[in-house]
């Protein structure tokens, strides 16, 4: 029998079990994390195990990428996760949080840099430049204002591209051989001589750290980011939004 008042023996076993509920999920992320592996040949890295916000469900990140499954990993889902009584897209917002990138903290002494107007708007691009969607982008670019461009060359689509990438990066002005080549379609002249080409390869690393992998990926300054090409009007809205966000 406790000889402990009932109202401090509640708050007790109160204590008790929050001290508790970290430990089971502890233990329920070791059972997924087992049973997942052993039940999926083949299955990458699991980078983080998590509860869901729906009861009973629990979130696997693997890479930049969610699925879903239950306390036991008997079950796997795949699809996008929303709360009706709100109409959010829960998944959505999820790996907006995941895929965020301090812009900030990018190396921008390894980016391609360019500018129209005033520069006060800044993006960071990933790409390739045998990339069509890239090349299309760059083209929308020339139609936005007032804005910095970041690009950080990652040659990941093979072929010619690693040779590309460093005769754009050694080019005596990277930046308008980087822009005749991508919008014109004039080809860079090969790199002669030696070059410090080491920012191409920091850049792929950093392209790994942050999941990148497809071209183009843009970088907003409010460390959100869109996989694929968006045209002038887009860009221009995207840009709108996060200059918006920053004054409130």
């Amino acid at each position: 029998m406790s000889l402990l008042p009932k109202p401090l023996r509640r708050f007790s076993l109160c204590l008790s079990l929050l001290a508790c509920l970290p430990l089971a999920a502890t233990a329920n992320e070791a059972v997924i994390r087992k049973a997942l592996s052993e039940r999926l040949n083949g299955l990458p890295k699991i980078e983080e195990v998590r509860p869901s916000p729906m009861p009973g469900l629990w979130e696997v990140r693997i890479g930049n990428e969610l699925r879903y499954t239950d306390a036991s990993g008997s079950f796997w889902v795949e699809g996008e996760l929303f709360d009706l009584r709100t109409r959010k897209n829960l998944t959505e917002e999820r790996l907006s949080k995941i895929n965020a990138i301090d812009f900030a903290a990018l190396p921008l002494k390894d980016a391609i840099v360019w500018k129209s107007g005033n520069g006060k708007r800044r993006i960071a691009v990933f790409a390739d430049p045998n990339c069509g969607y890239c090349k299309r982008f760059e083209r929308s670019l020339q139609d936005v204002k007032d804005v910095t461009v970041y690009t950080f060359l990652i040659p990941i689509l093979g072929g010619d591209s690693p040779d590309k990438s460093r005769a754009i990066w050694c080019a005596k002005d990277s930046t308008s051989t980087w822009v005749n080549w991508m919008v014109e379609g004039k080809a860079p002249p090969k790199a002669m001589g030696a070059c410090d080409d080491g920012a191409i390869e920091r850049n792929m690393a950093l392209a790994r750290r942050h999941h990148v992998n497809g071209t183009p990926a843009i970088i907003f300054e409010d460390g959100s980011r869109v996989p694929g090409a968006l045209n002038a009007d887009q860009l221009e809205k995207r840009l709108q939004s996060v200059g918006k966000a920053d004054k409130s």
